[in-house]
């Protein structure tokens, strides 16, 4: 018999016992719907996490900032006070002081080797945003954009010389605009109080309108660095006295061949700490990794147990078959191909239950995917939680394929050693 012969001889044997095999394919069916659907999660939120990397800055760069000083005897709240360091600079925030970076270190930061340039990042807290209509409201500005590809509902990011803002889409309506397209080109103000106590007004231009991501872009207003440095010098203002430049954090830009490494061990020891994209990602690919895991072992266990039942069906196949074996060896059949027919069939149950099961996977999470988009995700634009890789989707059918394969080898191997004299007189 040739291959194809052969092939066709064990997809109509495996619909012989129709019971035996649709409770088996079921059980694959469970498998391979529940790795599809897993892999379509862990596909889809880390596409979003991809598509929204520029909400949290440029990938070339490494956002540093100043780390607080090791605890030493007597720096305990039991051990008292901590002796004063002029040379250390704070930054207030909503939650506190903390350890700020200065011009000195800014200067450190400039002089490694890998780092083309910085650019400091300011803490500035305005009075209010104050919308064309009049209508007042309070502001926590959120920090300079400068990466591309930062996810937009209309315009673009601030030019970083000129004063301009980025607006969240959930700002639009408050602020009496019509729509998103609306909003870009206005005008808004922002109120700044100094030093002096003297509140001036700085008329800013809408860039563009932002979308909700993960990485938080949807809660705050963000300014061109242009803006940011104006509200911060005019914020220092009016003292007595100079008042030294403190920065909450600052961007260093690397050159294109400079490794990341070398460069964090120097800023560590200079008390600041350097992390990129990639490590503040970290956490939440971690998370949804192993939460997509997790998922997957539940199908595997599913598949082992599809596994046993596929032994069963065709050791009972194999049984009730014993003097059809015979004669086919009588005929001149070898042990090799009766081995390929019942490995053949087991293939066959594996591939009907894994088709079946990732077909109807990625319907249901294409159904899944568009009702919660525009439900409970709605205000998450451009997340799709399933979003399907067709190779991903070939290898979980190829993987249970050979996973049906390797449970077939036991029946298919003890039909294969049928003597073709004792089956003939099997009753």
């Amino acid at each position: 018999m040739k291959f194809l012969d052969l092939l066709r001889t064990a997809i109509a044997n495996t619909f012989r016992s129709k019971a035996r095999t649709i409770l088996t394919v079921i059980a694959i069916f469970i498998g391979s719907f529940t790795l599809t659907l897993t892999s379509g999660i862990g596909t889809g939120v880390n596409d979003y996490i991809d598509k929204t990397v520029a909400a949290f800055g440029n990938q070339n760069a490494l956002y540093v900032q100043k780390v607080s000083e090791p605890s030493t005897p007597g720096s305990g709240q039991e051990d008292g006070p901590t002796e004063y360091d002029p040379e250390r600079a704070n930054v207030q925030t909503g939650f506190g002081s903390i350890a700020g970076l200065t011009d000195a270190d800014i200067d450190k930061i400039r002089d490694i080797d890998g780092v083309e340039s910085v650019d400091p990042m300011y803490m500035v807290t305005p009075t209010y945003l104050e919308a064309p209509d009049g209508k007042k409201f309070q502001l926590s500005l959120g920090f300079p954009a400068e990466a591309e590809g930062l996810q937009l509902e209309a315009g673009e990011t601030p030019d970083r010389s000129a004063d301009e803002i980025l607006l969240p889409a959930s700002w639009v309506a408050p602020l009496g605009f019509d729509s998103n397209e609306d909003a870009v080109g206005k005008t808004v103000t922002i109120a700044m109080r100094n030093a002096a106590g003297e509140t001036r007004a700085f008329d800013v231009r809408v860039s563009g309108i932002s979308q909700a991501s993960l990485a938080g872009a949807s809660t705050s207003p963000i300014p061109s660095s242009e803006l940011n440095r104006k509200l911060y010098e005019y914020q220092t203002s009016g003292s007595p006295r100079e008042m030294p430049n403190t920065y909450f954090t600052a961007t260093a830009n690397l050159s294109d061949n400079a490794e990341v490494g070398p460069i964090k061990s120097q800023l560590a020891d200079d008390d600041m700490l350097g992390v990129t994209v990639e490590d503040q990602l970290g956490m939440f690919r971690a998370v949804i990794n192993g939460i997509v895991w997790i998922l997957n072992s539940f199908a595997i266990i599913a598949l082992l147990a599809a596994g046993f039942g596929i032994v069963n069906t065709l050791l009972m196949s194999v049984q009730e078959r014993t003097r059809e074996i015979g004669l086919m060896k009588a005929m001149g059949m070898s042990g090799g191909k009766v081995f390929g027919l019942f490995s053949l069939e087991a293939i066959f149950i594996g591939f009907l239950g894994s088709a079946i099961g990732a077909a109807v996977g990625v319907a249901t999470g294409s159904i899944l995917s568009g009702v919660l988009s525009n439900g409970l995700l709605s205000s998450l634009p451009g997340l799709s939680l399933f979003l399907f890789d067709p190779l991903k989707i070939v290898i979980i059918i190829l993987a249970v394929m050979f996973i049906a394969f390797l449970a077939g080898t036991i029946p298919a191997m003890r039909a294969a050693r049928q003597d073709p004299i004792n089956a003939l007189r099997y009753e």
